[in-house]
C-alpha cells in the first residue's frame, strides 16, 4: 500500500505580498499593455493578484477610478524635460502637448478612456503644473491661463482618441474617402460654401493641422478674457 502523504501546512506556504494601491495599478498597467484596456476589470485584476475582487475595493473604489489611475501611470511617460530645448515658452508648450498626445496615440483604448477619465495622481499634477508654468509666461491673465489648461488637454486628448482609433481601424481609410467624395460631389447650387472652399477643405497633413490647431488655441486663450473678469490684468506674478 502506498505511503500516505502528509498534508502541507498552510504555514509552510510562502506568504502572498500585501496588497497596495501601487501594486494594483502596476498590475493593471501590465494587463492593459498585454491585453488591452477592456481587460482591465476588477475581476481580471483580482485573478492576476490571486485575491478576491472585494479586496481591491479597499484601494480602488471602481473600475472608472482604476482606469483613471492607469491613465495617470501612463502620464509618467510624457516628456516634460526635453521641452526645455524647444525654444521659447510657446515651443516648449507645444513639445509637452505633443509628447502627451503621442503617449495617448500609443494606447488607443486609453486615449478614448481619457476623454472621460479623471486622473488625480502625481503624474497628472506634474503635467498640469508644467502647462500652467509655460502658459503663464505668455503674460496672459491668471484666469485665462487656468482655463486654458483644460482646453489644451481636452483638445490634445480628443485628437489622440480620434487619430489613434483611425490608425487601428482597417475601415478608416474607406470612411475618409467617402467623406472626401461626398464633399467633392456636393451640388454647387445647394452647397456653394463647400464648393468655394473645396480645394483647401481637406488639405494639409495631420502634422500641419495639429500645429495650426495649437496656435489657434493658444492665441485664443491668451487673448480672450474669462467671463466675469473683464479686461483686468490678473496676471501671474
Amino acid at each position: 500500500m502506498a505511503a500516505r502523504k502528509d498534508p502541507t501546512s498552510r504555514r509552510e506556504r510562502p506568504a502572498k505580498p500585501a496588497l497596495s494601491r501601487g501594486w494594483i495599478v502596476d498590475t493593471a498597467v501590465a494587463i492593459m499593455r498585454a491585453e488591452g484596456l477592456e481587460k482591465v476589470t476588477m475581476r481580471r485584476l483580482a485573478k492576476e493578484l490571486d485575491t478576491g475582487p472585494a479586496s481591491l475595493y479597499v484601494y480602488v473604489a471602481s473600475t472608472a477610478e482604476l482606469h483613471a489611475a492607469v491613465l495617470d501611470a501612463l502620464l509618467g511617460e510624457v516628456d516634460l524635460v526635453a521641452a526645455d530645448a524647444a525654444g521659447d515658452w510657446r515651443g516648449q508648450l507645444r513639445a509637452v502637448l505633443t509628447s502627451y498626445t503621442l503617449v495617448l496615440f500609443a494606447h488607443p483604448q486609453l486615449a478614448r478612456s481619457a476623454l472621460v477619465a479623471r486622473p488625480s495622481g502625481q503624474n497628472y499634477l506634474r503635467l498640469v503644473e508644467r502647462i500652467l508654468d509655460l502658459l503663464s509666461r505668455s503674460g496672459a491673465p491668471r484666469a485665462q491661463v487656468a482655463w486654458g489648461v483644460d482646453m489644451l488637454l481636452q483638445h490634445a486628448t480628443a485628437t489622440a482618441a480620434e487619430h489613434s482609433t483611425q490608425e487601428h481601424d482597417p475601415t478608416s481609410d474607406d470612411d475618409w474617402n467617402a467623406t472626401v467624395r461626398a464633399l467633392r460631389e456636393a451640388d454647387e447650387a445647394t452647397h456653394p460654401a463647400i464648393a468655394s472652399h473645396l480645394t483647401v477643405l481637406t488639405s494639409g497633413s495631420v502634422h500641419d493641422r495639429m500645429g495650426w490647431f495649437f496656435d489657434v488655441l493658444v492665441n485664443g486663450i491668451t487673448r480672450t478674457p474669462v467671463p466675469g473678469t473683464g479686461d483686468r490684468l490678473d496676471t501671474v506674478d
